[in-house]
């Protein structure tokens, strides 16, 4: 079973993430595949709106821990935020809307990848978590770029720091999120929202996602160096063997 399914709906291309076995986690596979669907819709001019989308009670459980030990260096951890960050610039960079429908639990890396959308909607059951903090990892994808921008820097660091889980409504009310809809007919509604914004004019468009989104170039290489650091420590693999083990971490600040 392929990790994605892509359709195209008109101008839109819609794209659900299905490894809902796993909780649609951000493994490797999972990137290289959104990144060809990006692509796809990049450089197709007759595509004019990006859906991105989970399924079951998941649109994306963050990062896939399983692997993270394999290679704790710096280099390796740089080697796996440039995927990421490849991905995000895509998302971003791309003068054309992207709408994130976000269906289900949106953890980690997963409420970063949710942030990547120009127009953010939320199912009514659906919640959100930053949970980096809980690994002893930065907080990465370009959350610390996008977060604060969207729900203020107090607001920010609490949802950083604490980890909490934040559910459709009060992410409505900080800014998290530009809609909730109804569950019964949450993926029709998205589609129609997509559509509706693949109608636009597209340079107007384009050029003002471009200027609200500048900064992210500058950011990005900063996170990547500060995620080399945080991945080298005692405490990240603690963190990981305590999400293993299913125990609460002890963290010692090496």
């Amino acid at each position: 079973m392929s990790l994605i399914k892509t359709e195209r709906v008109g101008a839109v291309l819609r794209v659900q993430m299905q490894d809902a076995a796993h909780r649609n986690p951000l493994s490797r596979e999972m990137k290289l595949a959104l990144q060809a669907a990006a692509d796809e819709w990049a450089g197709d001019a007759s595509l004019r709106c990006f859906l991105l989308t989970g399924s079951d009670a998941y649109f994306c459980a963050g990062g896939d821990l399983s692997t993270l030990g394999e290679d704790r260096s710096a280099t390796a951890a740089r080697a796996r935020l440039a995927l990421s960050h490849q991905l995000l610039r895509t998302l971003m960079e791309t003068e054309k809307p992207v709408v994130t429908a976000i269906n289900g639990a949106a953890v980690g890396a997963g409420l970063s990848l949710a942030l990547a959308g120009d127009v953010i909607l939320a199912r009514d059951d659906a919640w959100f978590a930053a949970a980096f903090a809980k690994v002893g990892v930065l907080p990465d994808f370009g959350v610390l770029h996008n977060l604060p921008r969207a729900v203020g820097h107090t607001r920010a660091k609490d949802l950083l720091l604490t980890g909490r889980r934040v559910d459709a409504a009060e992410a409505l009310q900080m800014g998290l999120v530009s809609r909730v809809l109804p569950a019964a007919d949450f993926d029709a509604a998205a589609l129609k929202i997509a559509t509706q914004l693949a109608d636009g004019p597209p340079v107007s468009l384009g050029m003002t996602k471009a200027l609200l989104n500048t900064g992210l170039a500058d950011f990005l290489p900063k996170e990547s160096l500060g995620q080399a650091v945080a991945f080298s420590t005692q405490d990240f693999a603690e963190g990981l063997a305590a999400f293993a083990e299913k125990r609460s971490p002890s963290f010692v600040g090496k």
